[in-house]
């Protein structure tokens, strides 16, 4: 999953969450049943569970390019400088 993907995952997740729980509170309050309401939450957190957490192909369409190992050696990381104590 790229960073575009996790940013799109989280929000699909929390507009979900949200969604279902509007849902959930609906139902419940309609049919008078906390059991109900319960139900269709966790119902819908499964739901957003399965489309948010696997790494589909829609959350991997900006895939990072790294480098490759020869030419990272090519270019070493820059030493930190030390500043001499007056």
């Amino acid at each position: 999953m790229d960073w575009q993907g996790q940013k799109q995952a989280e929000q699909l997740l929390q507009i979900l969450l949200l969604a279902f729980a509007a849902a959930a509170f609906a139902t419940g309050y309609a049919l008078g049943s906390f059991k109900t309401m319960v139900l269709t939450y966790a119902s819908g957190v499964i739901v957003t569970t399965l489309i948010t957490v696997p790494n589909w192909p829609f959350f991997n369409r900006r895939p990072l390019k790294w480098l490759d190992p020869i030419e990272a050696e090519r270019h070493p990381k820059p030493l930190p400088q030390q500043i001499a104590a007056k």
